[in-house]
């Protein structure tokens, strides 16, 4: 079954003009792009995206950084696609981050980390209903994923 996942390139991999590599590694692996938008998020959606961060020490930085400039949003649909998106981001340090993933290749400090993406399909449904709008995301079929799935 295929499942859908939230992707962002944060304001640092956008800066970095990292958004083509990044999308074209999700895109290799075999993963769909059914959403995609540019956008320059508010305080208050930033609030709301990392509300579980509200009351810590960094709460205040994450949401500063993350309205600082654009972003790229995505919505990828896959089999395992949470599993295999957080694999393929490596580790939110990117120091500590294998070199091969998206972190360990273009990340060097944990607060300019480059993506973000939703770690469980429940934190994926919020996080889509946050960034996009039903209508925004794409229903279709690729003729080649005969040669991506059984």
């Amino acid at each position: 079954m295929l499942e859908r996942t939230y992707v962002m390139v944060k304001p640092d991999g956008v800066q970095r003009n990292l958004v083509g590599e990044i999308m074209s590694r999700f895109e290799k692996k075999g993963l769909m792009i059914v959403g995609l938008k540019m956008l320059q998020i508010p305080r208050e959606l930033a609030e709301h995206h990392y509300e579980e961060h509200r009351g810590k020490p960094f709460f205040e930085s994450l949401v500063e950084y993350i309205t600082s400039g654009p972003v790229v949003a995505m919505v990828l649909e896959g089999k395992d696609v949470v599993g295999t998106v957080r694999e393929m981001m490596g580790a939110t340090n990117p120091l500590a981050a294998a070199l091969g993933t998206i972190r360990g290749d273009f990340g060097m400090d944990i607060g300019r980390n480059v993506v973000h993406s939703s770690d469980s399909l429940e934190s994926a449904a919020r996080e889509l209903g946050l960034f996009f709008a039903p209508g925004e995301i794409i229903e279709y079929k690729r003729a080649l994923d005969k040669w991506i799935y059984e």
